[in-house]
C-alpha cells in the first residue's frame, strides 16, 4: 500500500509541477479606486491574459495603494514586491528624466497633440530609453485626464495662487507648475489627501476632474478652477524579470492586451471628464473657467530649466513640439 502510495505521488508530481506553472501569480499594484477605468480596464486585462496565455499567468491587481504609494510601488518593480504597475510618467522619470517631459506644465496644447504624442516615435524612444535604464518594460501611456486645481476660493490667473499651499504628488516636475504660479508645494501621499484638505493643511489640491470626483475631494473643496495645467498619463509597467520569463506568444498577448485596456481607460477618461463639468455645477460647486493664457504664459519660460525639473535634450522638446502642429 505504501510502496503504490508512492508510485501514484511520483506519477502525480509532474502533474501538479505543471499546474503550479500554469499558475503563475503577478502583482499589478496602482493607487487609484476601484471606481476609476483604470482599475476597471486593468481588472479586464488580467482576465483577458489569463484567457488568451491559457491560465499561464494570472494577474491580480491591487488597488488604492494597497502595495504603497507611487515611488514606493516604482521601487516595488527592482525589489520583486510588484510585478506590473501602473504610474504617473513624472515617477517613471525619477528613473529616467526624459520620460517625464509630458509632465511639464502646458506643454501641451490641446488633447489633439497628446493623442499625436501617444501615437509618436517619440514616445516610443523614451520607453525604451527608460527599459535600457531600469530593464523594465512599459507597454503603454494611459490618459490620465488635465489636472485642475480645487480651492475654497476662486483662481482666475496665475497671480492668484502665490503663497497657496497646494498639495502636489511627491515628484519632483510637478514642482515646475508651483513655482510657475508661486505656490507652496506641499508633496502627500494619494491616500492622504483627502484628509489633508479637511482639516486644512493644505489650501488645495489638483488632479483630473475623474480622480476629483473618485477620491471625493470635491466634498472638502468649493471651487474647481479648469486650469488644465498639466495633461497627465498612465504607463502601465511590466517589470523586467517577469518580461524575461515571457514566451513570444505571451509577450504579445501581453503587448495587445494591455493597450488595448490603455485604448479602453483612455476613451473613458475622456468622455468623463467633457462630462464632469456639469456634474460637478449639480452638486452645488462653484466650476471657474480661469485665464489659461495667463497660465501657460508663466509656466513656458520653465519648460527647458533644469533648474525647475526639465530633464529632456531641447532636440526632444522641440519633436514634442512639432507633433500635429498646424502648418503655417
Amino acid at each position: 500500500m505504501h510502496r503504490r502510495a508512492l508510485i501514484g505521488a511520483a506519477l502525480a508530481a509532474p502533474a501538479l509541477i505543471r499546474a503550479a506553472a500554469a499558475q503563475t501569480r503577478l502583482k499589478w499594484a496602482h493607487v487609484y479606486e476601484t471606481n476609476e477605468p483604470y482599475h476597471a480596464q486593468a481588472v479586464w486585462a488580467a482576465e483577458q491574459i489569463r484567457s488568451r496565455t491559457n491560465g499561464r499567468w494570472a494577474i491580480e491587481v491591487f488597488a488604492a495603494s494597497a502595495l504603497g504609494n507611487e515611488p514606493t510601488i516604482n521601487q516595488g518593480l527592482a525589489l520583486g514586491t510588484v510585478d506590473m504597475i501602473y504610474t504617473g510618467t513624472a515617477f517613471a522619470g525619477a528613473a529616467f528624466k526624459p520620460i517625464a517631459i509630458s509632465n511639464a506644465p502646458y506643454v501641451f496644447r490641446d488633447y489633439e497633440h497628446f493623442l499625436a504624442y501617444r501615437q509618436s516615435d517619440l514616445l516610443r524612444e523614451l520607453m525604451a530609453g527608460y527599459e535600457r535604464t531600469t530593464s523594465h518594460h512599459p507597454l503603454a501611456l494611459t490618459y490620465y485626464g488635465e489636472r485642475h486645481v480645487t480651492a475654497n476660493r476662486a483662481i482666475n490667473r496665475p497671480e492668484d495662487m502665490r503663497g497657496m499651499k497646494l498639495r502636489v504628488p511627491q515628484a519632483p516636475l510637478f514642482l515646475m507648475f508651483t513655482r510657475s504660479v508661486g505656490a507652496n508645494a506641499t508633496p502627500i501621499a494619494f491616500a492622504e489627501v483627502y484628509l489633508a484638505l479637511q482639516q486644512g493643511t493644505v489650501d488645495g489640491q489638483e488632479n483630473p476632474l475623474p480622480t476629483i470626483q473618485a477620491k471625493k475631494f470635491y466634498e472638502v473643496q468649493s471651487h474647481i478652477m479648469l486650469t488644465g495645467h498639466i495633461t497627465e498619463s498612465l504607463l502601465t509597467i511590466v517589470s523586467g524579470s517577469v518580461w524575461r520569463r515571457l514566451n513570444e506568444a505571451d509577450k504579445a498577448a501581453f503587448t495587445e492586451t494591455l493597450r488595448e485596456a490603455s485604448d479602453r481607460a483612455t476613451r473613458d477618461i475622456r468622455a468623463a471628464e467633457l462630462e464632469l463639468p456639469a456634474w460637478f455645477e449639480a452638486q452645488g460647486k462653484t466650476v471657474v473657467r480661469p485665464d489659461r493664457a495667463a497660465f501657460r504664459a508663466a509656466a513656458l519660460p520653465l519648460h527647458n530649466d533644469a533648474n525647475a525639473g526639465a530633464g529632456w535634450t531641447r532636440e526632444q522638446y522641440d519633436r514634442l513640439q512639432a507633433l500635429g502642429a498646424r502648418p503655417g
